[in-house]
């Protein structure tokens, strides 16, 4: 077997193929569903609502 730029090519396609599919895997499971919907609301959030900002504690 032949290794030239096209075989490097078709290997890195499927392993970024498997990668995507990998992650849409744990994103949709739902076991993480919490955590992911707290960190769609942080851009609502107040400023002093962020958990740990030791910034705004005087």
């Amino acid at each position: 077997m032949e290794f030239d730029v096209n075989t490097a090519r078709s290997i890195v396609t499927v392993v970024s193929f498997a990668l995507f599919v990998g992650l849409m895997v744990w994103v949709y499971r739902g076991h993480r569903k919490s955590a992911f919907d707290e960190a769609a609301q942080l851009p609502f959030a107040a400023d002093d609502d962020f958990p740990g900002d030791k910034s705004n504690s005087q």
